[in-house]
C-alpha cells in the first residue's frame, strides 16, 4: 500500500483552510420581536393553514418593523395590530384582510359551474391538485390573480380555481341564486341535454352531487339552469328536486355502504372529492355528501370529529358508516400521523380509495386478510349524526337555498 507524504506547511495551510470553513459565527441575531407575536397568534388563528389564512413577515428596520401579509381573518387582523400595540413593538404594517372586495369588483361569492372543478395549490395548472368541488357548490372569493381565484369551500378549503370553473357573484346576486329552487343529480355518471328528448344534443356532463338550479318540468325531464345561465334538461330518473332529497333522506350505516358500493372500482385520485376519482378521505367525504353531510376533507382532519369506537382493534364494537384510520402512531419524538381513511362496512370489512375503490377486510383468517393496513390501524371513529362543529348536516345548514 502506498502512503502518501506531506510536508509540513501542507499541513499546516491545510489546517488554516479547514478552520476558515467552519461556522465561526458567534453572535445571535436579534429577536425578532413582531414575529414571536405573528406566529403566536398564527398558532391560535391558523393552526391547520388549509382551513385559514393568516400569512405575515416582520422584517427589522431601523426604526422598527415592516409588517406584511395577508389574513382571510378580520378579528386576527385586528389581534394582530393590538397585540403590537400593547407590547409597545414599533411597526409600519401592509395588512391585507380579505376578500380583496376592491379587486373583485364585489365579487365575493361564487358558484362552481362545471360538473366537477379542479382546486390547487397554487394558480396554475401544473400545480399539485389539493380537492375538488361539484358544480353548483357555494364559495367564498377571497382575491383574484390572472384568471384564478383563492377560493373557500364549505368544508372550509383553501385552494385555486380558474375561471372556467367558478361563477364569480356579488353577495346580492348569490342571494338571488340561492333563493331558486334547486335539483340535485344522482347517477353517478351522466349528462345534461339541449332538448327533452334522449337523443339531444350534450350541454355537458354530470356527477353525483351536482346541484342546479330547477326551472320547469317537461314530461320526464326536469329543466334546469347553470349559474352561468345555460339552461339544458336532465331525465327526471336521474335526479331529485333538492328540498324533496333532503326531506327524504334518512340515513343510516347501511345507506352509507350502499353509496360506497356505487363507487366500486373508482380509480384512485390525489385530490379527488368526486364520482370522477378520489382519494381516500375524498372517497368518505363524497359517501357521506350524498347522503346530506358535509364533512372535513383530509384525514388527518376527519379523525379529529365524532367519538371513539375503538383504538384495540376490537372491531365487534363497528357499526356500518363508522370511519376507520390509519397511519403512523405517535412516538417520543414523533408526532401520530393519520394517512389513509376507509369506512365500516361490517362483516370485518372496510371499503377505501387505495389504488381503486375496493372492499378490504380485518378477518386474519379470510385468504384476502388486508395485513398491510390492519398493522397500520390507528382507530375507529363514528360520525353519522353526532354532532361536532366539523360536521355539518344540510338539514340543519342548507348551504345551497333558503
Amino acid at each position: 500500500m502506498k502512503i502518501k507524504k506531506y510536508s509540513f506547511w501542507t499541513l499546516v495551510l491545510a489546517a488554516v483552510l479547514a478552520s476558515c470553513n467552519e461556522k465561526t459565527e458567534t453572535t445571535v441575531e436579534e429577536k425578532n420581536e413582531a414575529q414571536v407575536v405573528i406566529d403566536s397568534l398564527k398558532n391560535v388563528y391558523a393552526p391547520d393553514g388549509r382551513v385559514a389564512l393568516f400569512d405575515f413577515e416582520a422584517k427589522k428596520e431601523t426604526d422598527g418593523f415592516n409588517i406584511e401579509g395577508e389574513t382571510n381573518l378580520p378579528e386576527a387582523a385586528k389581534d394582530l395590530e393590538n397585540t403590537l400595540n400593547q407590547k409597545g413593538i414599533k411597526y409600519t404594517a401592509n395588512i391585507q384582510t380579505l376578500p380583496d372586495a376592491e379587486g373583485l369588483e364585489n365579487q365575493t361569492m361564487g358558484v362552481i359551474k362545471i360538473s366537477v372543478a379542479n382546486l390547487r395549490e397554487e394558480p396554475r395548472h401544473a400545480a399539485q391538485l389539493v380537492t375538488q368541488t361539484t358544480l353548483g357548490m357555494p364559495v367564498k372569493v377571497y382575491k383574484k390573480q390572472g384568471s384564478w381565484y383563492y377560493i373557500q369551500t364549505p368544508d372550509g378549503y383553501l385552494a385555486w380555481v380558474d375561471y372556467g370553473g367558478i361563477q364569480n357573484m356579488t353577495k346580492e346576486q348569490f342571494a338571488d341564486w340561492k333563493s331558486k329552487d334547486k335539483l340535485i343529480y344522482l347517477n353517478p355518471y351522466g349528462k345534461s341535454l339541449k332538448s327533452a328528448k334522449n337523443n339531444a344534443e350534450v350541454v355537458s356532463d354530470l356527477v353525483a352531487g351536482d346541484i342546479l338550479e330547477l326551472t320547469a318540468e317537461q314530461g320526464n325531464f326536469y329543466e334546469i339552469a347553470y349559474p352561468d345561465g345555460r339552461t339544458a334538461f336532465v331525465p327526471k330518473t336521474d335526479a331529485k328536486p333538492y328540498k324533496t332529497w333532503l326531506a327524504d333522506l334518512d340515513v343510516d350505516g347501511e345507506e352509507l355502504v350502499m353509496t360506497g358500493e356505487k363507487l366500486m372500482g373508482l380509480p384512485y385520485l390525489w385530490g379527488g372529492t368526486s364520482p370522477k376519482g378520489v382519494d381516500c378521505s375524498g372517497f368518505t367525504k363524497t359517501v357521506y355528501f350524498l347522503n346530506g353531510m358535509v364533512i372535513p376533507r383530509d384525514a388527518s382532519q376527519q379523525v379529529h370529529t365524532g367519538v371513539l369506537v375503538d383504538s384495540t382493534r376490537n372491531f365487534e364494537n363497528l357499526v356500518a358508516g363508522d370511519l376507520l384510520f390509519f397511519g403512523r402512531p405517535a412516538t417520543d419524538s414523533t408526532k401520530e400521523r393519520v394517512i389513509h381513511v376507509g369506512m365500516w362496512i361490517g362483516d370485518h370489512k372496510f371499503i377505501h380509495s387505495m389504488g381503486d375503490v375496493h372492499i378490504s377486510t380485518m378477518d386474519t383468517t379470510a385468504t384476502d386478510f388486508d395485513e398491510y393496513n390492519y398493522n397500520r390501524y390507528l382507530r375507529t371513529k363514528r360520525i353519522l349524526n353526532e354532532k361536532d362543529k366539523g360536521l355539518q348536516y344540510l338539514k340543519d345548514e342548507d348551504i345551497f337555498t333558503e
